[in-house]
């Protein structure tokens, strides 16, 4: 499944960004772990940034939602368009893929370079 996000924030390069996602059912338990990469296009096969829950990229608010930042440094290397990620719960056995894949756009700002 492909996720959109039309409706949300876009992604400024060069400035840290921040969503939160939440799910129709319980995925993210107290004790789950996540992982996820950013590439410009599923295709690609330098990864841009790397999140999970242990390097802060990640956070676990509730059962159902969770809240993704992507640092401004990993942003700056976004060419204008779109960026897209997946989410991979790697406290299991084996490690279970969340079933979507996100595609959000990316913006380059007339403010930049401070």
């Amino acid at each position: 499944m492909s996720v959109s996000v039309p409706d949300g924030p876009a992604i400024v390069a060069g400035y840290e960004y921040r969503l939160q996602l939440e799910a129709d059912s319980p995925v993210f338990p107290t004790s789950c772990a996540l992982a996820a990469q950013i590439r410009a296009k599923v295709s690609d096969s330098s990864v841009i940034a790397t999140l999970t829950t242990a390097n802060g990229g990640l956070a676990r608010i509730s059962d159902t939602v969770v809240e993704i930042t992507i640092p401004a440094a990993a942003t700056a290397n976004l060419p204008p368009g779109s960026a897209v990620m997946d989410m991979v719960r790697t406290d299991l056995d084996p490690d279970r893929h969340l079933n979507f894949i996100l595609e959000i756009p990316v913006i380059r700002p007339v403010t930049r370079g401070l």
